[in-house]
């Protein structure tokens, strides 16, 4: 089992401003994906939308498999034109001292095909880096 890809952020707020801003749909598209149709932290909850780069299309599937609010929401990823993908999700938070740390794992890598530059680990933690270090922490401390 290939070793997941994990991203960690100190962010300057409470718990309960990081998990709305990973959990309301209206944050997550200021900062995580602006075409996001829908998101609901509930377990069972699916949402489906379309990313396309360099005129590959990548229709995210999204399946919320648990929840716990203020702490963890997981949920499996999968590609509409990519079935044999499977990827697994998780937000984790802890407050500290009016600060929260949010860590993200990503797992199934394995499952992803080599021959799609998208699919990478670089790529991939490149992209959580992106979403987690840079466009979250930037709107959080804009707050």
């Amino acid at each position: 089992m290939e070793v997941p890809i994990i991203v960690k952020q100190e962010l300057n707020a409470s718990a309960k401003e990081v998990w709305e801003a990973i959990t309301a749909i209206d944050k997550m598209r200021q900062w995580y994906f602006e075409n996001i149709p829908d998101f609901k932290p509930e377990v069972g909850f699916e949402t489906s939308f379309l990313i396309e780069n360099e005129g590959r299309k990548f229709t995210h599937q999204w399946k919320i498999t648990e929840v716990e609010p203020l702490k963890n929401i997981t949920y499996e990823w999968r590609f509409k034109e990519y079935p044999s993908i499977l990827g697994v999700v998780t937000f984790s938070i802890s407050e500290k001292e009016n600060k929260t740390l949010l860590k993200v794992t990503n797992q199934g890598i394995e499952t992803w095909p080599n021959n799609v530059p998208e699919f990478t680990r670089e790529s991939c933690q490149g992209g959580w880096e992106y979403f987690i270090n840079q466009n979250l922490k930037n709107y959080i401390n804009e707050l």
